[in-house]
């Protein structure tokens, strides 16, 4: 992440993070520890959900944050690809689904004004 909009990650812009807001910083942390602790899925399960949703919505930080953690609980790197495959298709079904609205709207150009 070499580009100037997305700076690399540092221990000095966590810090400014929690200097400006340190009990949301506090939620924050804790909120996500339980989130993505063991429960009815796994943490492994749910790490690879997140580097789905990461790569949807392309925040380069989370995608390399939740590889780096699926890795570590053990998750392979043929699984991170298919959730990052899963990730693709429901970007482009999403597109494909939603071609009904210009469709409809098409169909209502095509009617005569009242």
């Amino acid at each position: 992440m070499t580009d100037t909009l997305c700076p690399p990650a540092s221990r000095e812009l966590a810090e400014k993070r929690r200097d400006l807001a340190p009990e949301t910083e506090k939620a924050f942390q804790a909120f996500s520890r339980q989130v993505f602790a063991d429960g009815a899925l796994p943490a492994k399960t749910k790490q690879l959900i997140a580097v789905a949703v990461a790569h949807v919505t392309q925040c380069p930080y989370c995608i390399k944050g939740h590889t780096k953690a699926a890795l570590r609980h053990g998750a392979t790197r043929q699984e991170l690809m298919e959730a990052i495959w899963v990730a693709a298709e429901m970007r482009a079904g999403g597109a494909y689904a939603h071609s009904a609205v210009s469709l409809a709207a098409m169909d209502e150009a095509d009617k005569p004004a009242q």
